[in-house]
């Protein structure tokens, strides 16, 4: 070959030099990396690699003569001096490298295993790490529902809302396998505290931000979950600090944190219990006003009915009514208690829920898309509100839908029916059910309760008639639009 096809070799890289910072900027990158040896200092090395990386080792032989190497840290091209003390992992200057290159030869004189120390650290800081991402406010939220709260509570759902967690319909109550239970989580909700603190230590949370966030319920709502009741509400303010009491409590039992920041934070006093009794007047309005609510308009009425909770109507099922309709069994993972409670219809609650249209493929009593209980009851509640002014020709003094529970009970202690019965009909325990009575009385009186809602329904129907003693129709009427 000529010598004009000869190819010139590369030049030689030094492989040691008196290094400087402008020096060091200069090195550019080859095919390979490479190594140059600063001769201002023992055993310290600039490495330059072929993406362009540049950055400090240390060569040295470790005791017993095996050769050891210590990656100090990346070059830090912007040339600013540290103000502490150097240490491995960071941008190190030339100065910075060659101070902490010195710390390093000292505790080897003092026959400090430096290359193990710094194998520990970085092992110990990894582990940390991880168990941080593992110990997050989210991560410790998806363990508590999955671990406890789904297996030891029937309303987990409710607590995984106020968590900042929606799950499918189709979750069971049961402990997740073979890593389901990402499966199961649908979402965080957006805004929730599950979404604020995501990347959030659960150890970095104090009781101060706790405070906060129970302060923010209080006042405007809890966060991520959608408004019911404008204004403050003391109920909101306790409902999230006792499920988050609860998520701290079992945490510190599983040894995931070791301070209850709920220690320093007392239970908001609960509000003065309501005893809001619709009159007979409100009644008829309320009931007029119904009559124009398709889907929810028959739920509230079975409230007035059978004195059952919101809930425990609105999620009615068809395999909880009898072959004839006349029983209603409530299971206990739907009341309040825990209990069965079995409600005996009277004739004017059957034809309601013989009259609510039934759709096919839905296991739901009441429901507007086939698939799950209906929504929309605070757009009803203020329909409803409307119509009575409007009717009345003025306001109606404020009630909740828990109050037509009372005005059931009410009802029907003004009829005279005894009050062991009455708890009973509405599956209530800390009366006369309550100690001694509740362990021992062991009768349910169904045909006593069965009489009390008949009783009490034709008491109703004589109200919203206007016509005390009479029995009308308590369905919605034909016709009427």
């Amino acid at each position: 070959m000529s010598g004009k096809g000869k190819l010139k070799p590369k030049p030689r890289r030094k492989v040691a030099a008196m290094l400087t910072d402008a020096g060091c900027k200069k090195y550019r990158p080859d095919d390979k990396r490479y190594r140059v040896r600063d001769l201002g200092s023992r055993s310290l090395y600039l490495v330059v690699e072929s993406s362009g990386y540049r950055g400090w080792e240390m060569r040295f032989r470790r005791p017993g003569g095996k050769p050891g190497k210590v990656r100090l840290g990346p070059f830090d091209i912007n040339g600013k001096e540290l103000t502490g003390e150097p240490h491995v992992g960071q941008p190190l200057s030339l100065s910075a490298a060659r101070h902490l290159c010195a710390a390093i030869h000292r505790q080897r004189a003092m026959g400090v295993d430096v290359l193990s120390e710094i194998k520990a650290k970085r092992l110990h800081r990894r582990v940390e790490l991880e168990q941080q991402a593992g110990n997050t406010f989210t991560q410790c939220a998806v363990d508590y529902i999955n671990g406890y709260a789904k297996l030891r509570t029937k309303r987990w759902r409710d607590t995984a809302l106020v968590l900042g967690l929606r799950y499918g319909d189709d979750v069971k109550p049961e402990k997740p396998k073979n890593g389901d239970a990402a499966k199961q989580l649908v979402e965080v909700i957006p805004n929730s505290l599950a979404a604020r603190w995501a990347s959030r230590a659960i150890g970095s949370i104090t009781d101060h931000d706790l405070f906060e966030v129970i302060s923010e319920a209080k006042d405007t709502g809890i966060p991520g979950k959608a408004v019911r009741n404008e204004g403050v509400s003391i109920a909101r303010a306790r409902d999230i600090h006792t499920k988050l009491s609860g998520m701290w409590t079992w945490l510190r039992k599983q040894r995931r944190v070791t301070i209850d920041p709920f220690a320093n934070l007392d239970l908001p006093e609960a509000a003065e219990a309501r005893d809001r009794v619709l009159n007979d007047s409100e009644l008829r309005l309320l009931w007029r006003a119904l009559d124009d609510e398709p889907v929810l308009g028959p739920i509230i009425k079975v409230l007035c009915l059978t004195g059952a909770r919101r809930r425990e109507a609105s999620d009615m099922r068809f395999g909880e009514l009898s072959d004839d309709g006349a029983t209603w069994t409530i299971p206990g993972e739907r009341t309040k208690n825990g209990k069965t409670h079995i409600v005996p219809l009277s004739k004017a609650a059957q034809a309601l829920l013989a009259s609510v249209p039934r759709m096919a493929g839905c296991d739901f009593v009441f429901s507007r898309n086939g698939k799950t209980p209906p929504s929309g009851w605070n757009l009803a509640k203020h329909r409803i509100d409307a119509a009575m002014k409007k009717a009345a020709g003025k306001a109606i003094p404020h009630w909740v839908f828990h109050d037509l529970r009372r005005v059931c009970v009410t009802g029907m202690a003004q009829l005279k029916i005894p009050v062991d019965v009455i708890e009973l009909c509405v599956g209530h325990t800390s009366g006369v059910r309550a100690g001694i009575v509740g362990t021992y009385n062991r009768s349910t009186l169904m045909d006593e309760r069965r009489d009390a809602f008949e009783r009490w329904s034709r008491h109703l129907a004589g109200i919203v008639s206007n016509r005390a003693g009479n029995v009308v129709s308590l369905t919605r009427k034909r016709g009427r639009k």
